[in-house]
């Protein structure tokens, strides 16, 4: 026991002596950290590109800036409405604020239309038919970031109160009067940054208040409840500064969604390997009344299976950085990173902290030996109390996964399989506003355009076709297409006179998967015309980007992502669990149970999210959000209860070590379980309906593994394969007595 690696590693960062030691390092790498590197939160940039640059996207968007500087914007649409049709007056307020734009342009303002040169009859005519709704654009620099946009149009927001005398940016559109929304990708974009802003304090402070509460109720001490806190903060105190310096130097780049869900996975993972050494340390108090040495059994015990679960959870999630996406190759670093420390902190920090309170860590419900308990009750004068033996609920779970394998794996089957049948139902989606809740200004303005003008209006579709100089009708045949709404004229290239850009609006919502399916066959007509025409290699004489291709790009690149994240993962998961389990076989099962606990999974988030929340659509990034997560987090439970089983079986029967590896862990599994879910369950929360959805289908996963595959499936597969649960490892070939194992279940 000695020569454990683990056992000198508890006596290392735990001693009487060395503990202080563990608990300064921490304080003053922390200490240090946040005061020499920038927070995590300074450096974010939400403005970073999600499509490589050989997409199609952004080879026609390098071409537009390249060819069409006044068309190569980020273009912010103010939408100005009124239900009695807008007036004179309102019309002015328009020239005056346009006015005011072209005489005092705003930082990194590339354009704005002359509408204080034009008389009002001819603006009048950009109006919608029933002239209650004009659209006005100004064009800003893509590179310009959140802060100055949102500067912006707050400035324009200002003039707009100042010249009506009122705030029609914040009249409700049930009201009469003036309205005025900004939308666009640029009020898009600036509402998205509010909404993920707001939603971090919100998330920090419920996922904070909902693991203590948890924590409060399973140990009903004070003081346990606070430690693993504290442990999970010392984490993010190092992991903020550190992701902080990654971002400054531009190494990594981080975005407020990715820093939101870190904070939940650090938080949710973080306190569920808290929980595994605190329960093994309180079994140990149990029977040993040295605490010193207790703790030290506890962290050889424990720290093998945590190393190797918070390893596994930073390989799957490390496999995010093959994604091309952006937002999907973002989350590698900050989600593996938090999870390294929160291992780190774990097997560290939480031995230094429990080894300075001790005992007194569980008050008022100390564990004591029966020799400790049989002193204080003759120093105090009472009898001392038999403690009853009780058979538990997880040990009769234990039996029954033993006595009744066959059965359990029929209905689980079953039942996550009928589940997972409703997975090729999911509808997905990619458009952004329905990320978003419905009374954001943004939103509210494009629906204000979809009502009185054509959706595709919002995103136009920009098609550039290299024509050699031939007379080739291209507006012409694009209007004639059923679902075009409109065409405008063609502008050349500034340079390249041979380029024409002509921008095509869409009958159809360009965010919506319909109106991605039009660009393959917008493309088709585009390439037919040019045949037509005698154009030699037509690929390379034509470029459509936009909103909507941009939106097709991501759709594309998501399921290349997934195509080769997914099975690289579950190999590297694979090869973890043969190293560390020595079994093929217990590998497999392992991986397949956990795939259909994911797709079960997704399953039932899609029938919550679509019959219960009344969503048409999931994004289409959650599937491998949640694959990512789940299959991650899903094999740590399995780690920790099958490494008990792998441990009892060198010196119990084959059922009897499942029996009771089952009802050992079965307790600290399902806390950790709990407070896992809820604290993604806290991601349903926020008004951001894709953490929203990520949250629910994530929760429901790890329900469905703590309380189905984790104590039930798995270990009546292990009960029915035998000895070749253990194949081809040392167990393996452990020989063991059946007729015994029939008089214990009797």
């Amino acid at each position: 026991m000695k020569h454990h690696p683990f056992h000198s590693w508890g006596k290392f960062v735990s001693s009487k002596r060395t503990r202080w030691i563990t608990l300064l390092v921490w304080v003053l790498l922390t200490v240090v950290l946040s005061f020499t590197f920038p927070s995590v939160n300074e450096v974010e940039n939400n403005a970073a590109d999600n499509l490589p640059k050989q997409s199609m996207s952004q080879k026609a968007d390098q071409l537009i800036k390249k060819e069409f500087p006044n068309d190569s914007g980020n273009p912010l649409l103010i939408v100005w409405n009124r239900k009695d049709g807008l007036n004179e007056d309102d019309y002015k307020v328009i020239q005056t604020v346009y006015k005011e734009l072209r005489n005092n342009p705003l930082k990194n303002q590339l354009t704005s239309p002359s509408y204080d040169l034009m008389p009002i009859q001819a603006i009048k005519r950009s109006s919608s038919e029933d002239g209650t709704t004009i659209i006005t654009a100004v064009l800003f620099d893509k590179k310009a970031d959140d802060k100055v946009l949102q500067k912006n149009i707050n400035i324009l927001e200002k003039q707009i109160k100042n010249n009506t005398g009122d705030d029609p940016v914040k009249r409700k559109l049930t009201e009469s009067g003036l309205k005025v929304r900004f939308s666009g990708p640029v009020g898009i974009q600036t509402d998205a940054v509010s909404l993920f802003s707001q939603a971090d304090v919100k998330l920090l402070l419920s996922t904070v208040s909902l693991v203590l509460v948890f924590l409060i109720l399973l140990y009903r001490s004070p003081i346990m409840a606070i430690v693993p806190l504290i442990v999970v903060g010392f984490a993010y105190g190092i992991v903020n500064p550190l992701l902080g310096f990654l971002g400054d130097k531009g190494i990594i780049t981080v975005d407020s969604q990715a820093v939101s869900i870190m904070t939940v996975l650090l938080f949710g993972a973080g306190t569920d390997y808290c929980l595994f050494l605190i329960s093994r340390y309180r079994e140990y108090l149990l029977v040993e009344e040295n605490k010193y040495k207790a703790l030290q059994l506890a962290i050889k015990e424990s720290s093998g299976a945590i190393s190797m679960s918070a390893l596994t959870v930073v390989i799957g999630l490390g496999t995010l950085l093959l994604a091309q996406y952006g937002a999907f190759h973002r989350f590698a670093v900050p989600f593996s990173l938090a999870v390294l420390i929160m291992g780190i902190a774990a097997i560290t920090i939480l031995p230094a902290l429990l080894s300075i309170f001790g005992r007194v860590s569980f008050f008022p419900f100390i564990p004591r030996t029966e020799e400790m308990e049989a002193l204080r009750a003759k120093k105090k004068g009472k009898s001392i109390k038999k403690t009853k033996i009780k058979v538990t609920f997880n040990q009769k779970i234990g039996k029954l996964v033993t006595h009744k394998p066959w059965t359990i794996i029929l209905v689980s089957i079953i039942l996550l399989g009928g589940l997972a049948l409703f997975v090729p139902r999911v509808q997905y989606t990619y458009d952004l506003l329905q990320s978003f809740p419905k009374d954001m200004p943004s939103r509210e303005g494009f629906d204000l355009i979809s009502d009185h003008y054509s959706s595709g209006l919002l995103a136009p579709v920009k098609v550039i076709v290299d024509t050699e100089n031939k007379n080739i009708t291209v507006k012409k045949e694009l209007e004639s297409l059923s679902f075009v709404k409109d065409v405008s004229d063609p502008i050349t290239g500034k340079d390249n006179k041979k380029l024409q850009l002509y921008e095509v609006s869409l009958v159809d919502n360009p965010y919506s998967i319909k109106g991605l399916e039009r660009i393959p066959q917008l493309e088709k007509k585009i390439k037919k015309l040019l045949n037509e025409n005698d154009i030699q290699k037509v690929n390379k004489h034509y470029w459509i980007g936009g909103e909507t291709v941009t939106n097709l790009d991501t759709k594309n690149i998501t399921e290349r992502d997934e195509s080769i994240i997914i099975p690289v993962m579950i190999g590297l998961i694979a090869l973890l669990l043969l190293s560390y389990l020595r079994s093929l076989t217990a590998m497999i099962y392992l991986i397949l149970t956990v795939i259909l606990s994911y797709l079960s999974a997704l399953g039932a988030g899609w029938l919550i999210l679509h019959y219960g929340f009344g969503a048409s659509a999931i994004q289409g990034s959650i599937p491998l959000y949640s694959f990512v997560f789940l299959v991650a987090l899903g094999e740590d439970y399995n780690i920790f209860m099958v490494s008990e089983i792998w441990k009892n079986k060198k010196k119990q029967t084959h059922r009897e070590a499942i029996s009771n590896g089952v009802a050992k862990t079965g307790a600290v599994i399902s806390s950790a379980g709990l407070i896992l879910a809820g604290t993604f369950l806290v991601l349903a929360t926020l008004p951001i309906q894709v953490l929203v959805q990520f949250g629910i289908v994530t929760c429901v996963g790890v329900l469905i593994d703590t309380f189905i595959v984790r104590p039930l499936l798995v270990p009546a597969i292990t009960t029915v394969l035998g000895k070749f649960a253990y194949w081809p490892g040392e167990l393996s070939k452990k020989e063991y007595d059946s007729k015994q194992e029939m008089q214990i279940e009797k």
